[in-house]
């Protein structure tokens, strides 16, 4: 296999004539924010942009994005935005990247188009777009696409093969093999196996349950279980999905129809997006079925049902705030509180603790743990040997997962027969070159990531999270200092000022002590300046602090001269 990090790596040399490049810039060792730009004959297109979710060590970040570093100088040479289905991790970033060129033309089905459009509305951007259903064939640049229909937890899921003067390569976006879909929509293995007859000369396939065995559990094998929980609950039924899952959604609203409740949607994503489903035809809503939550309020428990963002944990969705107690809808002793939607790896925490939370106002929380109500959107071990067997292809890079998942793809490649050294194991920024048939990492480009943080993009780094966790950690203490500057002493004993610091008077009258041993044994030069002095006291804190109490708030130094 051909593994490679970035940090091993120099940049990548001039595409070859005639060549293929192939850049991820993000999806590749982690579970969101899925990007891939492809460069032929001086043209560029690019393959979803989406936005990946902060983890507890990311506090006040939004969303994570792709970094569009190696993008910026060439964005006159972008021919279109390919984007494989309506998920947030798809298509999330797609405002960001428009902000910087506006008339980039952006493909895809039509649910997925009107999400998109949906996003954009809000940044006021009014996007170009070129509407294509499986089966179509479209021509950006040098790029000849083709859209092969997938089967996903999301409508419109769609593959895309893209013809180069370099080679056919096959991009499955995410998918699975679900025989018996809700929407009766399934992965076309038949148009995948033509694409196989042709020759692909690279396959980019969907890591995520790679080291899952067997195949992907069946959408419809989940009603039973949804059923269940409407027909015990005793009062109300709050069910908490991804404001993009019409297909779970499809099947809360059948159940609570078959027995009696009305549904009402909370959250301004989650009412937007089923209102687009609903428009477009994806989403079947019994009349009279659907009523604005406020109007649940006056009627019995028995007989409501909320439908709700914050599924994952996140500490502003409409979920978190009911288990916080912050919500206008207001948990009680026997309400009944489903996730319906999965794990995504990072998140373990945060849904651990909102379910604890949840129980402690008396919630009964169903679960994938405890019950059978949600299944993965992707192909499991199984299904991915099928489509290799199905595809032959002659390179292979998978895509979409951490590095165990691509690990366990690339293993499952070679099985079926792909040599081990036609699969390449890339990361975010590593550059694959497709050159007479054959794969092959060339060096690597900048992709960080890329922090959201409210209304600024960029601003938001390392070493400003540092702070922010030795902030949320540690607290600040604020320190004032009256200093006689000839004497090299305090004027006065320090005044401490904290915030989420716990320390005894006793401890910080030692403080006190060892800043007048610093004063009293810094050089003259030191205590002469303003900033050495504030930085010599700010130290002098700092170090009593840790040895003391081994605590390392964040100390700010106030030192004005006597």
């Amino acid at each position: 296999m051909q593994i490679a990090s970035t940090q091993q790596l120099s940049p990548p040399p001039r595409l070859r004539r005639g060549a293929l490049r192939v850049t991820p810039l993000g999806g590749l060792g982690e579970i969101g924010r899925n990007m891939t730009v492809f460069e032929h004959e001086g043209k560029l297109l690019v393959v979803d942009c989406g936005v990946l979710f902060p983890e507890d060590h990311q506090p006040g970040v939004d969303v994570i994005l792709p970094d569009f570093a190696s993008l910026r100088e060439r964005l006159g040479d972008v021919v279109g935005i390919v984007l494989t289905h309506g998920h947030e991790d798809h298509i999330g970033g797609v405002p960001y990247l428009l902000r910087e060129r506006r008339d980039i033309p952006v493909i895809g089905s039509r649910l997925t188009l009107a999400f998109v459009e949906a996003k954009l509305k809000e940044h006021r951007i009014t996007p170009s777009t070129v509407h294509v259903e499986a089966g179509d064939t479209h021509t950006a640049g040098p790029f000849g696409l083709e859209f092969v229909a997938v089967n996903h937890s999301i409508p419109d899921g769609l593959a895309v093969a893209i013809r180069t003067a370099a080679g056919l390569v096959l991009h499955t976006g995410d998918f699975k093999m679900d025989q018996f879909p809700l929407d009766d929509r399934i992965t076309d293995l038949r148009h995948f196996a033509r694409l196989g007859e042709e020759g692909v000369d690279l396959f980019l396939t969907d890591s995520t349950n790679a080291e899952v065995p067997g195949f992907t559990m069946s959408e419809q094998e989940l009603s039973p279980a949804i059923d269940q929980v409407f027909a015990t609950a005793p009062r109300r039924i709050i069910v908490s999905s991804f404001a993009s899952h019409v297909h779970r959604i499809q099947q809360i609203l059948d159940a609570a129809h078959a027995h009696g409740r009305k549904v009402g949607f909370v959250g301004r994503s989650m009412v937007r997006n089923m209102g687009i489903a609903r428009d477009l035809g994806y989403l079947t809503v019994p009349r009279g079925l659907v009523v604005d939550a406020q109007k649940l309020e006056s009627m019995p428990d028995d007989k409501v049902t909320l439908i709700c963002t914050g599924s994952q944990g996140e500490p502003m969705a409409a979920l978190a705030r009911m288990a916080n107690g912050d919500h206008q809808i207001r948990l009680t002793e026997g309400d009944t509180v489903l996730l319906a939607s999965s794990l995504i790896p990072g998140n373990e925490t945060a849904i651990y603790g909102l379910i604890n939370k949840l129980t402690d106002r008396g919630a009964r929380v169903v679960h994938k743990g405890n019950a059978k109500v949600h299944v993965s959107g992707h192909a499991s071990a199984g299904e991915l040997v099928y489509c290799y067997n199905i595809v032959r292809p002659r390179n292979v890079m998978p895509v979409h997962g951490e590095s165990k998942h691509l690990r366990a793809n690339a293993e499952l490649a070679i099985r079926t027969g792909v040599p081990a050294d036609r699969v390449v194991i890339a990361r975010d920024g590593v550059v694959v070159d497709l050159v007479d048939g054959t794969a092959t990492i060339v060096g690597a480009v900048q992709a960080d990531y890329i922090y959201v943080d409210g209304q600024t993009v960029g601003h938001a780094d390392e070493q400003t999270l540092d702070e922010r966790r030795a902030l949320r950690d540690n607290g600040v203490l604020t320190v004032v200092a009256i200093v006689d500057v000839p004497g090299a002493r305090l004027a006065e004993p320090l005044e401490f000022v904290g915030k989420g610091v716990a320390v005894s008077p006793e401890t910080l009258q030692g403080v006190t002590r060892d800043v007048e041993q610093a004063l009293a044994k810094a050089p003259r030069q030191a205590l002469e300046d303003v900033d050495s002095l504030d930085d010599l006291v700010r130290k002098a804190v700092d170090r009593s602090l840790r040895r003391k109490t081994r605590q390392g708030p964040v100390v700010i130094a106030v030192v004005v001269e006597a």
